[in-house]
C-alpha cells in the first residue's frame, strides 16, 4: 500500500461530465489566482475506466443532444472560456461550418468528441483505471479535518490519499424491470451500439423488441429499423403513443441556475408539485422530429404494404424467455388482457437509468451521512454532504440529488454552473495539504493537524 504521496485539496471521485466540468474551474481558478494572487487548488480524478467515456453505447448516427451547445462545460460560467465548445469548434477548423448549420443542438457524437478534447487537456488532473473504494474521515478532537480516499488500481496496488475535500460525481446506472436479467439476448439500450455489430456478423437477424416510450427508445428503435431494414422491430410501451417532450421557452426555465435556488428552498410538498409538473421535459419524452418520423415511417409501411415498425402500444411484456434462438417474449395488450407471442433474436429495455449509490464508495462513512424524514441524504445548497462530525473537510455530492436541487440535477443543463459553486465553496474553507499526507504505516483516520470547527451544512443553510 503506498501511502506517501502528497494529499490534495480536492479529490474528485469519477471523471464524467460533472466532474470534467469541475476540473475545467478548477484549472480556471488556479490560472486566475495565479495572476491576481491567491493560492490555486490542487486537485486530483479517480476515474475506474481506462479513458474518457460519455454514453459511447447510445452515440447514435444524427443523434442530437438536448440541451443547447452553450450549456457546455464553461459557458454559463465563463464566457470567455478556453474550454467552451465554441473554443473547441474553432480548435477543430470547424466553427463556420457548425454557424451554417443554423442549431443549438450538436451531433451528440461530436458533443462527446468535445468532452473528450477537453478531458485530453486536464490529463494532469486525472488518473484512470483507478477505482475508490472507500472515503474515510481523518478526525482529530472531534473534527473532521480530511478524508483518506482509497484506490485500487488494475495491479492490485492500493493507495491511500489524503483530500481536504472529496467530490463524488455518483453518475447514472442503467435500469432494468425487476426480474430481467441481462445477456447476449438481453440488452439495456446503454450497450446498443457494442453489441449489434457482434449480432450482425453472427445472423441476419429477424425481429427486435424494443421496450420503452422516452428518447433512448425511440432512438433505438429508429436506429434498427434503419441498421436491418429486413428485420421486423416490435416497439412496446405502456402509452396509446410517443409523449413528446416540453421544451418550450417558459418551461425550460425549470433548469436556469437561479432555479436551482428557488428549488431548493422550497418546501417539500412544493418541490414535489413543480416536479410532478415537469417530469416531461425528460422523464419518458421523446422529440417531436423523431415522433413524427417514426410516424410518417409507420404510415409509409402502410402505403407500401410492408411493415417492418410494428408499435404495440398500451402494452406490457408479461413474460420472458431466452432460447437456443433468441428471447421469446409474451406481450399483452393492457386494454383487453390479449397475449402475442413474440420470438426475437433481442429484446432491448431502453428503461432509463437510476442515480447510482454514492454510499458504495464512503464505506464506512456512510454512516455518518445524515439523512432527511424520508431517508435521503441531507444535502446543503453547495451539494457538501451533512455529517454527524462537524469540520471543515468538505465531503459532496453531484448528480443524485434531484430531490434537492431539481430536474437539472443529472443532466447537462448546470454541469458550469455547478462546478463553479463548488470550486467557491471549496476555495472558502481549504487548507494546503499538498505537503502532507499519511505517512508510511501511519493508519488511515489519524489525526495530522488541528482545525477550528466549522458549522455542518444543515446548521449554515
Amino acid at each position: 500500500m503506498n501511502t506517501s504521496s502528497p494529499g490534495f485539496d480536492v479529490v474528485g471521485v469519477g471523471f464524467g461530465p460533472s466532474n470534467l466540468g469541475l476540473a475545467v474551474a478548477i484549472e480556471e481558478h488556479n490560472a486566475q489566482v495565479d495572476s491576481a494572487g491567491g493560492r490555486p487548488l490542487a486537485g486530483m480524478f479517480f476515474e475506474r475506466r481506462p479513458e474518457f467515456g460519455w454514453h459511447s453505447g447510445m452515440l447514435l448516427p444524427n443523434a442530437t443532444v438536448q440541451v443547447s451547445f452553450l450549456k457546455d462545460l464553461a459557458t454559463m460560467r465563463n464566457p470567455a472560456s478556453t474550454f467552451s465548445f465554441v473554443a473547441y469548434l474553432h480548435d477543430r477548423g470547424r466553427l463556420a461550418d457548425f454557424i451554417n448549420s443554423k442549431t443549438l443542438f450538436p451531433l451528440r457524437v461530436e458533443f462527446n468528441d468535445y468532452f473528450a478534447w477537453a478531458a485530453d487537456r486536464l490529463t494532469h488532473l486525472v488518473t484512470y483505471s483507478s477505482e475508490v473504494t472507500e472515503v474515510r474521515p481523518v478526525v482529530e478532537d472531534g473534527v473532521i479535518t480530511a478524508f483518506d480516499v482509497t484506490v485500487g488500481r488494475p495491479t492490485k496496488q492500493v493507495d491511500v490519499r489524503r483530500a481536504g475535500n472529496v467530490v463524488i460525481a455518483a453518475g447514472l446506472t442503467p435500469h432494468l424491470p425487476e426480474g430481467v436479467t441481462p445477456s447476449d439476448r438481453v440488452w439495456h439500450s446503454s450497450e446498443l451500439l457494442h453489441r449489434v455489430e457482434a449480432l450482425a456478423t453472427e445472423r441476419t437477424p429477424r425481429r427486435f423488441v424494443v421496450v420503452g416510450a422516452g428518447q433512448s427508445a425511440a432512438e433505438t428503435t429508429e436506429f434498427l429499423c434503419a441498421r436491418f431494414p429486413d428485420a421486423e422491430v416490435c416497439a412496446v410501451f405502456s402509452r396509446f403513443g410517443y409523449s413528446p417532450s416540453d421544451d418550450s421557452s417558459f418551461t425550460n426555465q425549470i433548469f436556469d441556475p437561479s432555479s436551482v435556488d428557488t428549488f431548493y428552498s422550497a418546501p417539500e410538498d412544493v418541490k414535489q408539485m413543480l416536479s410532478g409538473y415537469h417530469r416531461n421535459t425528460n422523464y419518458s419524452v421523446v422529440d417531436s422530429e423523431l415522433i413524427d418520423a417514426l410516424y410518417r415511417r409507420t404510415y409509409m409501411e402502410k402505403v407500401t404494404g410492408r411493415q417492418v415498425l410494428r408499435v404495440m402500444n398500451a402494452s406490457r411484456v408479461a413474460d420472458l424467455a431466452e432460447t437456443a434462438e433468441g428471447v421469446l417474449a409474451f406481450v399483452e395488450f393492457l386494454p383487453d388482457g390479449e397475449v402475442t407471442r413474440l420470438e426475437a433474436d433481442v429484446i432491448v429495455y431502453a428503461t432509463g437509468y437510476r442515480p447510482a449509490d454514492p454510499t458504495q464508495v464512503l464505506g464506512r462513512t456512510a454512516r455518518l451521512c445524515r439523512r432527511d424524514g424520508a431517508g435521503r441524504l441531507s444535502i446543503g445548497r453547495d451539494h457538501r454532504l451533512d455529517l454527524t462530525i462537524p469540520g471543515r473537510a468538505g465531503l459532496f455530492l453531484t448528480g443524485a440529488s434531484e430531490y434537492a436541487h431539481g430536474l437539472s440535477e443529472t443532466l447537462l443543463s448546470n454541469v458550469a454552473v455547478r462546478a463553479g459553486e463548488l470550486v467557491a465553496s471549496m476555495a472558502a474553507d481549504t487548507i494546503d495539504l499538498t505537503t502532507e499526507s499519511p505517512s508510511e504505516g501511519q493508519r488511515p483516520g489519524t489525526p495530522t493537524r488541528h482545525l477550528k470547527a466549522q458549522p455542518t451544512a444543515r446548521e449554515a443553510s
